[in-house]
């Protein structure tokens, strides 16, 4: 297993946890926790595979994709807290999974020979559309299309960062971390500061 699987995986599987607290706050049983986990950590990446064409979607005969998921609806079953830590634990879950998200979308999509912005809109749209289909069945309005914290921004950001480090030739790995970080850092720093794009 290379490191964009383990960051593949790793994202599946905070996603997969941010969907079930998600669902815990709309008082759902396990099995409506599994599908908003399931929208969570698929909806993204299913979508970006239709767009750039990639057949079987990625998570089709993936079994260890699924067991994350479960594995993660059952462990957060079980995960009783104050609702200032949950809303933390929420907040710090989903940036870390934006990050890794972000990071596949894009790798995913320059092995189908799209070039490097739509790569990079393809990371994007990986990293936030599990979690608008999320707030869609939970009857919210998404936080994607809210005026907040950069949120698709962020992902952007990380997105271009990671592949001009690509171009300037930093190894691989570090630029895998990097994109990471850059991603969670401005998702912690927009919302400390209320960093907010203007309205329309």
């Amino acid at each position: 297993m290379n490191l964009i699987q383990i960051i593949m995986y790793s994202g599946i599987f905070v996603f997969a946890g941010t969907g079930a607290l998600k669902a815990r706050t709309h008082q759902m049983d396990i099995f409506g926790g599994a599908v908003i986990a399931f929208a969570t950590a698929y909806g993204g990446g299913t979508i970006r595979d239709l767009l750039i064409g990639a057949h079987p979607v990625n998570w089709i005969n993936d079994y260890l994709a699924l067991a994350l998921v479960v594995s993660a609806v059952i462990i957060v079953s079980f995960f009783r807290t104050d609702q200032i830590r949950f809303r933390r634990t929420i907040f710090f879950t989903d940036a870390i999974g934006l990050g890794m998200f972000t990071v596949t979308g894009i790798e995913r999509s320059v092995s189908y020979n799209i070039n490097d912005g739509y790569a990079i809109i393809m990371g994007v749209i990986t990293a936030t559309f599990g979690g608008l289909l999320a707030d869609i069945l939970c009857g919210e309005k998404p936080d994607l299309l809210k005026r907040g914290e950069l949120y698709a921004t962020a992902c952007a950001i990380g997105g271009v960062i990671y592949i001009l480090l690509k171009k300037w030739g930093i190894e691989y790995n570090l630029g895998l971390f990097i994109c990471v970080c850059i991603v969670v850092a401005v998702r912690i720093f927009s919302k400390k500061n209320r960093v907010r794009l203007p309205e329309v």
